[in-house]
């Protein structure tokens, strides 16, 4: 294999599997693999223009006969929050969020495999062992960052001795050209009237723009699934048509 072929993305198609999000649907998966020896302008780009990142995978939907799966990116310099994203936000005043590296803790994994039984037992997650999410969070070829979130106890006023702040949630990011692309995230299932699915991607909507970067990438939209149509309330955000990111201002 000559230099060139090596920095070239080979693709792969997976064998079609039952969809986890549209019942009665069959989904396939082209990817290829994220390697040091690629240029990190390629990789970026794959990531950029609706490849999603797993590991050290790239890859996109390649459904035969079906694209309800749609990349999703919020303009973070025109977001504004609706009263209720606002109140999410005020009712998690007392959660601080903080960017570390992309090291695994037993605290993190912990939490994970909390979230993991009680929202998606049944899920391809389910049986993630330890190693498994060292993995999910250490073996990436870009710049990776997790954000933890911790409760900030009500007698306390400074940041000392934050780790032993109760662990609410964590996001595993990437850092793109463009912006943040938000890869999986998880959080305490025993508070679920602190939304805080919603509260993180509000927070890095607000990260994202404080950098100066104009995206926040949130995976894929899927027209019809339940699971997915929290994506259409950030707005206005952009959808990756067949040519190019179309612009949508309104939630749906």
């Amino acid at each position: 294999m000559t230099e060139q072929q090596k920095k070239f993305p080979e693709f792969y198609v997976t064998a079609p599997q039952p969809c986890p999000y549209l019942p009665g649907r069959l989904e396939r998966k082209l990817f290829t693999h994220l390697t040091h020896d690629k240029p990190p302008e390629l990789i970026d780009r794959l990531l950029t223009t609706g490849f999603r990142r797993s590991q050290n995978i790239a890859y996109v939907p390649y459904c035969e006969g079906c694209q309800a799966c749609v990349s999703v990116r919020v303009l973070t310099g025109e977001f504004e929050p609706n009263r209720t994203m606002r109140r999410i936000t005020a009712k998690n005043r007392r959660l601080v969020a903080r960017r570390v590296a992309a090291h695994p803790t037993p605290e993190q994994y912990r939490l994970f495999r909390t979230y993991i039984d009680a929202r998606h037992n049944d899920g391809g997650m389910a049986d993630m062992s330890v190693l498994d999410y060292r993995m999910m969070v250490e073996d990436s070829v870009i710049d990776t960052f997790l954000t933890e979130y911790r409760e900030k106890p009500e007698d306390v006023t400074g940041d000392l001795d934050m780790d032993r702040w109760p662990l609410r949630a964590v996001a595993l990011c990437d850092r793109l050209s463009d912006g943040i692309s938000m890869v999986y995230s998880f959080y305490d299932p025993a508070l679920p009237a602190a939304s805080l699915g919603t509260f993180m991607i509000l927070e890095h909507i607000a990260f994202t723009k404080r950098m100066g970067m104009p995206y926040l990438y949130l995976g894929y939209w899927i027209n019809g699934s339940d699971k997915m149509a929290y994506k259409s309330r950030f707005v206005p955000q952009e959808r990756l048509g067949p040519e190019q990111w179309e612009r949508v201002d309104e939630a749906e």
